[in-house]
């Protein structure tokens, strides 16, 4: 994983710094108990995947939202970020490219983060870049690459989504030299090891032939364009261009009703199965999640049952 992370990343890590875990929400998991506690604050994207808050609330900490909007393309704000930043606050989780919206942060906001976080050196950082891999319009940013925040870093990756092993349960980590040994010892006797068959298929991954992850991404990246083209033509609907990782995060918000309510009429009524904003956290109302991790004809097939649910849903508005 270190040559990997050299080749990738272009940063150094020494490999007794690494973790392999079965599945990245090891990792959250891990990172979220040994800085969660009563009386400490966590910062977590919203939407954002839900397991961030459900950690953060299991923890006993309090979970404070880093609102991700749609009119700065789902990425956050380094100010806004900085000014959530109280004597409590403990661990900032940050998650580019995103899910469920597809945002990147852009490198200029994270010079900004970094730089502010300087003056709160208490505070440490869980990076999810499990969709590092899946970027479009600008090369991925990773965290690993700013040196002054290295001692309070915890990063997050994994196979799931470069190499489509989800089933496999898999992913890694790097942590700061001071927190690696209790991040083994709550490995140990949380579950023991990663089993051996699905580590040889990972070193068969990182190891083997690339050019099928382009081959993917270019896939993606056609997918993406056509359906953000194709949402933006049906009436109340309009969705920003995500630049990472396999979603889109259209706004539903002129049809007038709740998302989850359009969720659940598009799956029983159309059979076109969507993921309510609400899901990832409380500024997801007035959007879905879409994943254009499917063929380009079965997203062809789902645009045009959501254009003829929203045309039906139209009339049934109106008369």
């Amino acid at each position: 994983m270190a040559n990997d992370i050299l080749k990738y990343r272009n940063v150094s890590v020494h490999p007794d710094e690494i973790l392999v875990v079965p599945g990245g929400k090891v990792v959250l998991f891990f990172a979220i108990l040994m800085f969660g506690e009563s009386g400490a604050e966590i910062l977590y994207p919203n939407p954002s995947f839900p397991i961030y808050q459900s950690v953060i609330d299991f923890s006993g900490a309090r979970a404070v939202p880093i609102p991700l909007l749609e009119k700065n393309g789902f990425a956050f704000s380094a100010d806004e970020v900085l000014n959530l930043i109280t004597e409590k606050t403990t661990l900032i989780i940050i998650n580019s490219p995103a899910n469920p919206t597809g945002g990147t942060v852009p490198k200029s906001e994270i010079d900004k983060l970094v730089a502010g976080l300087q003056e709160f050196p208490h505070v440490a950082i869980l990076s999810d870049e499990i969709y590092s891999r899946i970027c479009y319009d600008e090369e991925h940013t990773t965290l690993l690459a700013y040196p002054e925040i290295r001692d309070r870093l915890i990063l997050l990756d994994g196979w799931s989504k470069t190499y489509a092993m989800t089933g496999w349960r898999l992913g890694y980590s790097v942590w700061p030299q001071q927190l690696i040994e209790p991040a083994q010892r709550l490995a140990i006797n949380c579950h023991s090891c990663v089993n051996t068959p699905a580590q040889y298929g990972a070193i068969a991954a990182i190891e083997g032939p690339q050019d099928f992850v382009a081959e993917m991404n270019r896939a993606f990246l056609t997918r993406r364009d056509y359906l953000v083209n194709a949402l933006n033509t049906i009436e109340d609907v309009r969705c920003t261009l995500p630049h990472g990782a396999f979603y889109a995060f259209p706004n539903i918000i002129q049809t007038g009703k709740s998302a989850q309510q359009i969720q659940n009429e598009l799956l029983n009524d159309h059979f076109v199965a969507t993921v309510a904003g609400t899901s990832f956290g409380t500024l997801g109302e007035g959007y879905l999640r879409l994943s254009y991790a499917a063929s380009l004809d079965d997203l062809k097939v789902a645009v045009y049952r959501l254009n003829e649910y929203c045309s039906t849903s139209s009339l049934q508005t109106y008369n």
